[in-house]
């Protein structure tokens, strides 16, 4: 199946080369462009695509406050942040506002395009140089064991395939039942975490298990 895809990006020559690179792969299309937040929210809203790609640095209506905008009208769609940034607060702000990826605008073409397409699948996306980062300020102080302890044999399932970045419907493939089962088990799952993404959630367990790891070697 094709993934739908929306730029939002104010540097026309930038939505220029993406559609280009994008444009030589058939599960990919282009189906939008905007160049500010506020024609890129309404096209979001008409087009319903499957991924948005969303520059950080606007004009006007910035991507945080796009970001949220979409958000807050219920905006289903992937999204994945393009940006120059790798300010800290920048990723904190970012995932914490619902994104789904964080890449920056200095990618090889082809470590850009394998992001894109492993975000139209469901997958979440972040730069390589910035997964440390994003680990260390959305969850630096908890300790794994007390919270994973508070979860359900089934919840710690669904956590482990949220790592993975398994979407819903992929989720609800893996464990046979069905992707409302699923939905519930996250709000749950999230709510005992004391965390509002599954994003936040992915990256903190990826982050605890890498610190076991270290621990073991």
């Amino acid at each position: 199946m094709t993934a739908s895809v929306l730029l939002i990006d104010d540097h026309p020559l930038l939505r220029k080369g993406l559609r280009q690179l994008i444009s030589d792969y058939p599960d990919l299309e282009v189906i939008g462009e905007a160049g500010n937040g506020k024609s890129g929210l309404e096209l979001a809203e008409s087009l319903k695509p499957d991924l948005i790609l969303l520059d950080l640095n606007m004009k006007g209506m910035d991507g945080l406050d796009t970001l949220r905008a979409m958000r807050n009208h219920g905006i289903a769609s992937r999204i994945v942040m393009l940006t120059v940034s790798d300010h800290k607060d920048d990723v904190a702000a970012l995932f914490k506002a619902g994104a789904d990826g964080y890449l920056l605008k200095d990618m090889e073409p082809d470590d850009m395009i394998e992001c894109i397409r492993n975000a139209a699948s469901g997958k979440i996306v972040v730069d390589d140089r910035l997964a440390s980062v994003l680990a260390s300020v959305l969850r630096p102080e908890r300790e794994e064991s007390s919270l994973l302890d508070a979860l359900t044999s089934r919840q710690h399932d669904i956590l482990m395939l949220i790592a993975d970045g398994l979407s819903n419907k992929m989720i609800a493939r893996e464990l046979d039942v069905t992707e409302a089962t699923v939905k519930v088990h996250v709000k749950h799952l999230l709510k005992k975490l004391n965390m509002k993404s599954r994003v936040e959630a992915a990256v903190w367990v990826v982050n605890q298990n890498r610190r076991i790891s270290d621990r073991v070697v």
